[in-house]
């Protein structure tokens, strides 16, 4: 059971669902594979859906797939989804559209990958209170793998040292008026970041908090990505299963 989230701020999420699925091949876009008999959005929506400290939810989605999505999000009685609109070329066009699409402005706005259904919602609680407390809060766990640079011709240039390196997650949270103030500035400069968090790093300087993520908030990008999902939402029905 989350925590509860301490005053009143309001809690918008934006479900970022524009993948292709072109490295997991056959034709239908990630976000629609299932995991478990669900389909993966489905299984995103439903974890913000039952978090109570979210007020509403808005998916942003190519045209030829919002009334699609709008059906998952209906069958599933995710009230708490009000829009689902189109995308743009960039990822940062589409949160930029999605961001102008909420019914209430948000106090505080979470920006989530759809194809990363297994978030806890203690990571979710935990952005939004560092979001709240620091302006903006990205979720992340440590690098395990040794990182090094390749210059030119092959050749490693330079090793990184491993201590000091996160692999950044979503949900990333931020103060909607800070959020919003980076991204008219990007957009005057025509510069397309990484993720949200690099926008408020590059124009407003704001430090991001870091939130422990959780290795199994994983991305579903790959063949292998979707089967080591299967393992752990089926691992985790036998392991509620066996507690009843």
């Amino acid at each position: 059971m989350s925590p509860r989230i301490r005053g009143s701020l309001r809690v918008g999420v934006i479900i970022a669902a524009g993948g292709k699925g072109r490295r997991l091949g056959g034709g239908v876009p990630k976000q629609f594979r299932p995991i478990g008999g669900m389909p993966i959005i489905e299984r995103t929506m439903r974890l913000f859906q039952e978090h109570p400290g979210v007020h509403e939810i808005v998916i942003v989605t190519p045209p030829r797939y919002r009334n699609k999505v709008a059906g998952i999000a209906g069958q599933a009685k995710c009230s708490k989804v009000t829009r689902v609109v189109s995308g743009g070329a960039e990822r940062q066009h589409s949160v930029w559209n999605g961001m102008n699409a909420f019914l209430a402005v948000p106090d505080i706005l979470l920006i989530h990958d759809a194809v990363r259904p297994l978030v806890s919602a203690a990571i979710v609680t935990g952005v939004i209170h560092e979001a709240a407390r620091h302006k903006a809060a990205v979720a992340a766990v440590r690098v395990k793998d040794t990182i090094k640079v390749e210059q030119p011709k092959g050749f490693v240039s330079s090793t990184l040292d491993r201590d000091r390196l996160l692999a950044v997650q979503t949900p990333q949270g931020f103060r909607v008026e800070v959020i919003r103030e980076a991204h008219l500035k990007a957009m005057r400069s025509r510069y397309i970041g990484t993720d949200e968090a690099s926008l408020v790093e590059r124009f407003l300087g704001i430090p991001v908090r870091v939130v422990e993520g959780d290795y199994r908030n994983l991305k579903i990008t790959t063949k292998e990505d979707l089967e080591m999902a299967e393992f752990l939402v089926q691992t985790g029905k036998m392991e509620r299963r066996s507690r009843q």
